[in-house]
C-alpha cells in the first residue's frame, strides 16, 4: 500500500465542533468499509479552512472514488515518497 496526504479545502472546518465532525467522518467511514482493504484512513490534520487526510491506498484512483462516493473535496492530492522523523 502506498501512502497518500490528500489536502481539502473546506471553509471553516477548524471551527466545528467535534460532534459535527463525527458526523460528517460517518460517511467516509461508511465509504471505506464498502470499498474493502484497498484504501485505509490513518488520521488528519484539521485546521482554519483546510483539511489534510492521510490515507493508505493501493493507488490514487481509489483514494479519489473514495472522496467522490463520500462527497469530499479534493484540492491537491500527494503520494509519500519517503517517511522521515526525528530518527532519520
Amino acid at each position: 500500500m502506498q501512502r497518500f496526504i490528500i489536502e481539502r479545502d473546506a471553509p471553516a472546518v477548524g471551527s466545528l465542533e467535534m460532534e459535527q465532525m463525527r458526523a460528517g467522518l460517518s460517511k467516509s467511514k461508511d465509504v471505506i468499509r464498502q470499498l474493502g482493504p484497498d484504501i485505509q484512513w490513518a488520521q488528519s490534520y484539521v485546521g482554519g479552512d483546510k483539511y489534510y487526510c492521510v490515507f493508505l491506498a493501493m493507488d490514487e484512483a481509489i483514494v479519489r472514488k473514495h472522496a467522490e462516493m463520500a462527497g469530499l473535496p479534493i484540492t491537491r492530492i500527494e503520494r509519500v515518497g519517503r517517511v522521515v522523523d526525528p530518527t532519520t
